[in-house]
Protein backbone atom coordinates (compact mmCIF):
# COMPACT_ATOMS: atom_id res chain seq x y z
CA UNK A 1 0.00 0.00 0.00
CA UNK A 2 1.38 3.43 -0.95
CA UNK A 3 1.61 6.31 1.49
CA UNK A 4 -1.27 8.03 -0.32
CA UNK A 5 -3.44 4.89 -0.11
CA UNK A 6 -2.62 4.54 3.58
CA UNK A 7 -3.63 8.16 4.12
CA UNK A 8 -6.89 7.74 2.21
CA UNK A 9 -7.73 4.61 4.20
CA UNK A 10 -7.05 6.47 7.45
CA UNK A 11 -9.22 9.39 6.36
CA UNK A 12 -12.08 7.02 5.47
CA UNK A 13 -11.79 5.36 8.90
CA UNK A 14 -11.71 8.76 10.61
CA UNK A 15 -14.75 10.00 8.67
CA UNK A 16 -16.73 6.87 9.59
CA UNK A 17 -15.66 7.28 13.23
CA UNK A 18 -16.84 10.90 13.30
CA UNK A 19 -20.11 10.13 11.53
CA UNK A 20 -20.82 7.39 14.10
CA UNK A 21 -20.37 10.07 16.79
CA UNK A 22 -22.94 12.31 15.08
CA UNK A 23 -20.61 14.63 13.16
CA UNK A 24 -21.57 15.79 9.67
CA UNK A 25 -18.70 15.62 7.18
CA UNK A 26 -18.79 18.66 4.88
CA UNK A 27 -15.45 18.34 3.06
CA UNK A 28 -12.67 15.84 2.45
CA UNK A 29 -9.23 16.63 1.08
CA UNK A 30 -9.87 20.35 0.62
CA UNK A 31 -6.79 21.50 -1.31
CA UNK A 32 -5.33 24.99 -1.31
CA UNK A 33 -1.92 26.23 -2.40
CA UNK A 34 0.46 25.16 0.35
CA UNK A 35 -1.91 22.91 2.26
CA UNK A 36 -4.78 20.51 2.58
CA UNK A 37 -7.57 19.88 5.04
CA UNK A 38 -8.10 16.16 5.53
CA UNK A 39 -11.63 16.47 6.89
CA UNK A 40 -13.99 19.31 7.74
CA UNK A 41 -17.04 18.45 9.81
CA UNK A 42 -19.77 19.92 11.96
CA UNK A 43 -19.97 18.89 15.59
CA UNK A 44 -23.34 20.47 16.22
CA UNK A 45 -22.65 24.17 15.49
CA UNK A 46 -18.87 23.90 15.76
CA UNK A 47 -16.93 23.68 12.51
CA UNK A 48 -14.11 21.20 13.05
CA UNK A 49 -10.96 20.99 10.94
CA UNK A 50 -9.54 17.50 11.37
CA UNK A 51 -5.98 16.43 10.67
CA UNK A 52 -5.82 12.65 10.24
CA UNK A 53 -2.69 10.61 10.85
CA UNK A 54 -2.52 6.88 10.23
CA UNK A 55 0.47 4.85 11.34
CA UNK A 56 1.32 1.16 11.51
CA UNK A 57 3.00 1.67 14.89
CA UNK A 58 4.12 4.29 17.38
CA UNK A 59 7.81 3.43 16.88
CA UNK A 60 8.60 6.96 15.68
CA UNK A 61 6.49 8.88 18.17
CA UNK A 62 3.08 8.05 16.79
CA UNK A 63 0.74 10.09 14.62
CA UNK A 64 0.49 13.10 16.93
CA UNK A 65 4.24 13.67 16.68
CA UNK A 66 3.76 14.28 12.94
CA UNK A 67 1.48 17.28 13.61
CA UNK A 68 4.32 19.74 14.02
CA UNK A 69 3.97 23.51 14.41
CA UNK A 70 4.68 23.82 10.69
CA UNK A 71 1.86 21.38 9.91
CA UNK A 72 -0.45 23.20 12.33
CA UNK A 73 0.29 26.47 10.57
CA UNK A 74 -0.49 24.92 7.17
CA UNK A 75 -3.77 23.50 8.46
CA UNK A 76 -4.73 26.86 10.00
CA UNK A 77 -3.98 28.69 6.75
CA UNK A 78 -5.95 26.10 4.76
CA UNK A 79 -8.83 26.53 7.23
CA UNK A 80 -8.79 30.28 6.59
CA UNK A 81 -9.01 29.63 2.85
CA UNK A 82 -11.88 27.18 3.44
CA UNK A 83 -13.77 29.79 5.45
CA UNK A 84 -13.26 32.40 2.71
CA UNK A 85 -14.24 30.01 -0.10
CA UNK A 86 -17.22 28.27 1.50
CA UNK A 87 -18.61 30.86 3.95
CA UNK A 88 -20.01 28.16 6.23
CA UNK A 89 -22.33 28.89 9.14
CA UNK A 90 -20.83 28.12 12.55
CA UNK A 91 -20.74 29.30 16.15
CA UNK A 92 -17.12 28.34 16.71
CA UNK A 93 -14.25 26.46 15.11
CA UNK A 94 -11.94 23.78 16.43
CA UNK A 95 -8.82 21.94 15.27
CA UNK A 96 -8.78 18.23 16.09
CA UNK A 97 -6.37 15.40 15.34
CA UNK A 98 -7.47 11.84 14.74
CA UNK A 99 -4.85 9.15 15.12
CA UNK A 100 -5.58 5.87 13.37
CA UNK A 101 -3.46 3.04 14.75
CA UNK A 102 -3.80 -0.76 14.52
CA UNK A 103 -5.13 -0.83 18.09
CA UNK A 104 -7.84 1.76 17.40
CA UNK A 105 -8.67 5.41 16.85
CA UNK A 106 -7.76 8.24 19.18
CA UNK A 107 -9.64 11.52 18.77
CA UNK A 108 -7.87 14.54 20.22
CA UNK A 109 -10.26 17.46 20.63
CA UNK A 110 -8.78 20.98 20.44
CA UNK A 111 -5.41 19.51 19.54
CA UNK A 112 -4.09 22.95 18.64
CA UNK A 113 -5.23 26.50 18.02
CA UNK A 114 -4.14 28.99 15.36
CA UNK A 115 -2.87 31.34 18.07
CA UNK A 116 -0.33 28.76 19.23
CA UNK A 117 1.08 28.20 15.74
CA UNK A 118 2.71 31.65 15.77
CA UNK A 119 1.18 32.65 12.47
Amino acid sequence: MTTRQTGQAGEAQAAAFLEAKGYQIVARNFLVPGGELDLVAYDKKTLVFVEVKKRASTAFGGPVAAVTRTKQKRVALAALQFLKAKSPKFDSIRFDVICVLPQGIEHILNAFSPERTTM
